[in-house]
């Protein structure tokens, strides 16, 4: 029996093999150093009636033929003929291991490469003569023995919607078949044990990094042991000779949720996105869209930019409709040239006066799209996805990114744009269905946009699929920034944004402050509450600024500039979601790299049960440490906060262990309103 260890901070997979594909036989929290026999031993199981004469171990990849009777990591076909490879060990070091079927002509090759607290993962599937495939899982990986599956459902303008499963027998199954990420499964879970909350206990992160669809199995088998399965969504990659999972990161903790959470913050920030400008602050964003939507002016658009750029705008985007003739979401995509009628000088104008505010200029493109009504269409039919008599989504139909001439044309016309403008963003949206899941589409687009990012290592690419439909590390690989929801309602924000931070830092999670009344809930918020939950992520605006009072527009001033003082320790600042003993109180605590510093978000959501705040235990202090804590914005309060809490009456001196055990204090609060609390340690 062969056995190897994989390490990195916080986590330990211990592998074992026979001569077959290495079994995980541990995946945990770290482990001393040890003999990985007597762990290899352990695996070991008993054998009672009704059960074959051996339980085999659990590989990394399984298939059948190996008495496994489970789901197969590995479906593929040949010829019309299902097969069953016999894979034996070939190589096993620096944490890659192959192993092939010479009868069959197949080469599995599993790879582990540790990144801080992560450990990424992936499965390479080659044969000799091609075969078809149905599934190939990243290495397969042991489920806890209690506890439950926290995963992730959704839709639009209501994305990350968090969801509890429990183990039991048979498999639990959650798999995205619309070609993107998708609001309805984004590819995140966490198996927690019994008793995990976000601040303690133990859990268990896995992330597939992919943006066409996948899959995810949990299966609890009838002997009790559980095994968890991701993959490209089934029947999505056709025949071939190379197969490739994406990467599965998988984190481990044992201090709650929070602790997964900030190994994938960091794991986005520094080691998948990369940054054409790292050593810029991130800008305040101006985006037009809910200000104007397709009707272009050029000097409304100069009185909305001077009045973005008073507000404290650092980057003004042009949304939609300038292409083509788009005067509504029924034409044009695909024709990416500059509409003359609205821009008879081209956009250099408005780039032009955007710049003399000292704002930057980005512009929004769907190049993955096209309406049946454009010049594209009309000239290449043959370039569209789906059937002829297809069902349409926004108006519109899905070009076939897999085919090289498609993705020419559109870096052609792309290049043209950002090659003759100052552009440094684009705001890169996908708002239509594929009619069939198919991961060649994912492929090609990300080809496309590695191609521009090279052509213009300079441009930011923010990607939005109508807001969080394409959320994963396969995109933000090509891109650094993410709408996480077309939602700029205040209230779901708040609770969208607490579930993404267990995936997404503050850096590539963009955030606006939306209209009064908001355009997808018909719901009224105070500015307050708008411009807080906007400050909580990367920055920005997205009304008409001519509605604003002087009141509101002051607000806006005086958060944005909040943010800007703030902005560069909270980009590497962890993003820990607090266990609040009010379920009214959705609240985070951004805490600063080197721990001297943090702010608290304190979102009322809804009105409280009891008629009083519970105090607020924060998280990750250093417990015998002094803490001076500030109430931001205490001139919030009502009349009806009548009494005299301490941090009320100005900033309180508090150690950690009181802070984390006991917590804070705050004042009563209306609902749809947020406490922001600043600490910085003595």
């Amino acid at each position: 029996m062969k056995t190897w260890r994989i390490d990195a901070k916080g986590q330990t997979i211990v592998l074992a093999s026979d001569g077959g594909v290495p079994a995980a036989i541990y995946w945990g929290p770290s482990l001393p150093e040890t003999d990985l026999t007597a762990i290899a031993a352990q695996a070991q199981v008993d054998v009672t009636g009704g059960m074959i004469d051996r339980l085999p171990p659990i590989p990394l990849c399984p298939v059948e033929g190996d008495s496994l009777h489970m789901q197969p990591g590995l479906v593929a076909y040949r010829n019309g003929r299902a097969l069953h490879p016999h894979f034996e060990l070939v190589s096993g070091e620096d944490n890659r291991f192959v192993a092939e079927d010479a009868a069959l002509g197949l080469r599995l090759t599993v790879e582990f490469h540790p990144v801080g607290a992560v450990i990424e993962t992936r499965t390479v599937l080659d044969a000799a003569q091609p075969v078809t495939l149905h599934h190939l899982a990243a290495p397969v990986l042991p489920g806890p023995q209690s506890g439950d599956i926290r995963h992730f459902g959704g839709r639009w303008i209501g994305e990350f919607r968090a969801e509890k499963a429990p183990w039991q027998p048979g498999i639990f199954k959650r798999e995205a078949r619309t070609g993107r990420s998708g609001h309805e499964h984004p590819p995140l879970a966490f198996f927690a044990e019994a008793g995990c909350s976000n601040a303690q206990g133990t859990a268990f992160g896995m992330h597939y990094g992919w943006s066409g669809g996948h899959i995810m199995q949990a299966e609890e088998l009838p002997d009790g042991r559980r095994q968890i399965q991701w993959g490209h969504a089934t029947g999505t990659q056709g025949t071939g000779t190379r197969f490739e999972t994406a990467s599965l990161a998988v984190t481990v903790s044992t201090h709650g949720l929070n602790g997964c959470a900030t190994a994938f913050q960091r794991y986005i920030r520094d080691e998948v996105v990369s940054w054409p400008k790292p050593d810029t602050a991130r800008p305040v964003h101006y985006n037009c869209w809910e200000a104007i939507y397709f009707d272009h002016d050029l000097e409304t658009l100069k009185d909305i930019a001077n009045r973005a750029a008073e507000l404290g705008a650092e980057r003004f985007v042009l949304d939609d409709g300038w292409f083509g003739r788009r005067d509504d979401d029924t034409t044009s995509l695909g024709d990416w040239e500059i509409d003359p009628r609205k821009w008879p000088d081209g956009l250099t104008p408005i780039i032009e006066h955007v710049q003399s505010l000292g704002m930057s200029f980005g512009l929004w493109f769907e190049p993955e799209m096209v309406n049946m009504d454009s010049d594209l269409a009309r000239a290449h039919p043959d370039w569209i996805l789906g059937r002829a008599d297809q069902i349409e989504g926004r108006q519109q139909r899905v070009l076939d990114m897999a085919n090289g001439e498609v993705r020419d044309y559109l870096f052609d016309k792309i290049d043209a744009v950002l090659g003759s403008h100052d552009i440094d963003y684009v705001k890169w949206d996908h708002n239509r269905l594929l009619p069939a899941p198919d991961a060649t589409q994912a492929e090609g687009t990300l080809i496309l946009l590695e191609c521009l990012r090279q052509a213009h290592p300079n441009v930011e690419f923010e990607s939005c699929a109508s807001g969080g439909g394409r959320v994963d590390a396969g995109i933000l690989r090509s891109t650094q920034r993410v709408w996480l929801s077309d939602s700029n309602d205040p209230l779901e924000r708040l609770r969208i944004q607490h579930e993404a931070a267990l995936l997404l830092p503050m850096a590539v999670t963009g955030s606006h402050v939306g209209p009064r009344k908001c355009h997808t809930s018909g719901r009224v918020s105070d500015i307050r509450f708008r411009a807080w939950v906007a400050a909580q992520r990367h920055m920005g605006f997205e009304m008409d600024p001519r509605e604003l009072s002087e009141d509101e527009a002051q607000v806006l001033r005086d958060v944005a500039s909040w943010w800007k003082a703030n902005r560069d320790w909270m980009r590497r600042a962890d993003i820990l979601r607090l266990d609040s003993n009010d379920p009214a109180v959705i609240a985070e605590q951004q805490l600063a790299e080197d721990g001297a510093c943090f702010v608290v978000f304190a979102g009322q959501a809804e009105s409280s049960a009891q008629i009083l705040p519970r105090p607020l235990c924060l998280t990750g202090l250093d417990p015998d440490a002094t803490y001076r804590i500030s109430l931001l914005n205490a001139d919030e309060a009502h009349h009806l906060s009548r009494g005299t809490p301490a941090i009320k009456q100005g900033p309180v001196e508090l150690s950690g262990q009181f802070l984390m055990h006991h917590g804070l204090t705050l004042p009563w609060r209306f609902p749809e309103t947020m406490w922001v609390l600043e600490g910085a340690r003595l």
